[in-house]
């Protein structure tokens, strides 16, 4: 985050290696996010890329595939040749297995052998979590976590299955890397909006005094996605909703909403008040599974004016599968601040639109003094902010509309901190530099992802049981009707809209 960035000039590294380079995660989101970085002049003069891949390709090979996969980006906003030749001319292309000893020692002697005279290094594991455990010891076996403290390994989300494994994952990463070695990438805390409601909540002496249980009534979190599985099927149908999604980015947007002021803006005192709020997120009974959280399927349907098919009959798809493409929970954060207010988070494929928000309720007045006129009953107060495909920050409150009538209409006031001429950052370019510069602010601790595991495990093995039968939801709506009995009363409702 440019606002907590500090000078990490002496622990920038030499080296940036990409395993997966050929992936669809490196493709759509790593290489065009550096080469952002590049056009910025961000990246340092020194460092250099290593794209290693199962492909028999040479590095020529690879710079054709470089340039063919920029070529939009570059046509849509025209880019001096220079830029592009200096990105591409940081790039060597190395073949390799993940599952074999030797490709870890040619790549060792590759890097010993650039003679940069600098022997710190980015592992970036851009690729399926199976292969996690595999990676990270074979760079332990070829050397490759050497210096500890200095090299860098990235690991993308989900940080296990379920609470065993991601312990298990947590203690393979610590017998080979130390902790502040390991970067776990959550790319929704790159989104501008995401950073800066810090801003926005502690810099800010009229919003924080209301932030708590006396003035707000509820939150929800919403990421509406509306694609299906894509070419997903294979780790989708394992994974479902809840993994997929809710208990990564929606958990760590609920703890952004809700921690406490750090002492200082700095990566553990962020990450310890991220910890505390997770810790406090009351525990979710067997019995109470049902009356605090739902899933949903998929069916056929309508989006955006296009006929889709439901999740059982997308390829690929287990005959009878009944994983969730819809998650909703409702959470109860019990401190001080937050004691007896709810917490509504969602997720689904299929919906209306790609919509991601944070919408906080404010309470009613505590005396309605309008009860005589046509104001008997007003909306309340909403703080909107929205994460994509916009990034932007409302509030909506009342004002009398002129005329001899007492009546109101609601006004949004935008606070949105992005200028009309102004461009906002990739997540991924975000994170990025602070991997190369060092910055562990925006990366999740390993209790994090732990405790994160805690809260969600017993709805997932609720869910591993019930096995006969699933909700469903036709493409192109909001849900089920089933995610209303979340709310604690009947003037609750979903917000859809900005």
């Amino acid at each position: 985050m440019d606002g907590i960035r500090t000078d990490q000039s002496q622990n920038v590294p030499c080296s940036f290696v990409i395993f997966g380079a050929t992936g669809d995660l490196a493709t759509h989101k790593l290489l065009p996010a550096l080469f952002d970085l590049e056009r910025v002049e961000r990246l340092a003069d020194n460092l250099s890329f290593i794209a290693l891949a199962r492909r028999s390709w040479t590095t020529d090979d690879w710079l054709e595939h470089v340039r063919t996969l920029l070529k939009d980006k570059i046509e849509q906003s025209p880019i001096p040749q220079a830029v592009l030749n200096r990105f591409l001319a940081r790039f060597r292309y190395l073949q390799g297995d993940l599952n074999d000893a030797e490709s870890y020692r040619t790549l060792a002697a590759d890097l010993t052998a650039c003679g940069s005279g600098c022997s710190r290094t980015v592992f970036y594991l851009a690729i399926r979590p199976a292969d996690f455990v595999t990676v990270i010891k074979n760079l332990k076996a070829a050397g490759l976590n050497e210096p500890r403290g200095m090299n860098r390994v990235v690991v993308e989300k989900p940080f296990g299955e379920d609470l065993e494994s991601a312990q298990v994952l947590n203690r393979v990463l610590h017998q080979n890397f130390d902790e502040e070695q390991i970067y776990r990438i959550d790319h929704f805390l790159g989104k501008e909006t995401v950073q800066n409601l810090l801003v926005f909540r502690f810099a800010n002496t009229i919003i924080e005094p209301l932030w708590n249980r006396n003035f707000i009534d509820h939150v929800q979190i919403t990421a509406a996605e509306s694609i299906g599985i894509e070419k997903r099927a294979g780790y989708y149908d394992r994974a479902g909703a809840l993994r997929d999604m809710l208990q990564n980015h929606l958990m760590q947007l609920l703890t952004v909403v809700a921690m406490e002021p750090p002492p200082a803006l700095e990566a553990d005192a962020l990450r310890d008040e991220k910890v505390k709020v997770l810790r406090s997120i009351r525990p979710i009974a067997k019995r109470a599974v049902h009356a605090h959280a739902v899933r949903a399927q998929y069916t056929h349907g309508n989006v955006d004016g296009q006929s889709v098919v439901g999740y059982q009959q997308e390829e690929n798809i287990e005959p009878g599968s009944i994983t969730e493409t819809f998650a909703a929970a409702k959470f109860y954060i019990d401190n001080w601040r937050w004691r007896g207010v709810p917490f509504y988070l969602r997720t689904g494929k299929r919906m209306p639109r790609q919509h991601s928000m944070i919408a906080i309720r404010f309470k009613h007045p505590p005396q309605q003094l309008f009860r005589e006129t046509p104001l008997e009953s007003i909306d309340p107060n909403w703080i909107l902010l929205s994460i994509q495909p916009e990034e932007s920050m409302r509030m909506e409150i009342h004002v009398k509309q002129p005329g001899l009538d007492m009546n109101t209409r609601v006004m949004q006031m935008n606070a949105s901190f992005l200028k009309t001429d102004e461009q906002t950052l990739d997540a991924y370019e975000t994170l990025l530099l602070d991997v190369i510069e060092g910055d562990r602010s925006l990366f999740i601790r390993f209790d994090e992802a732990e405790w994160a595991w805690r809260v969600i495990d017993p709805i997932l093995k609720f869910w591993t049981v019930e096995r006969e039968y699933i909700p469903t939801y036709p493409a192109g709506s909001w849900g089920p009707a089933e995610a209303n009995r979340l709310f604690d009363s009947d003037d609750q409702i979903w917000r859809n809209e900005l």
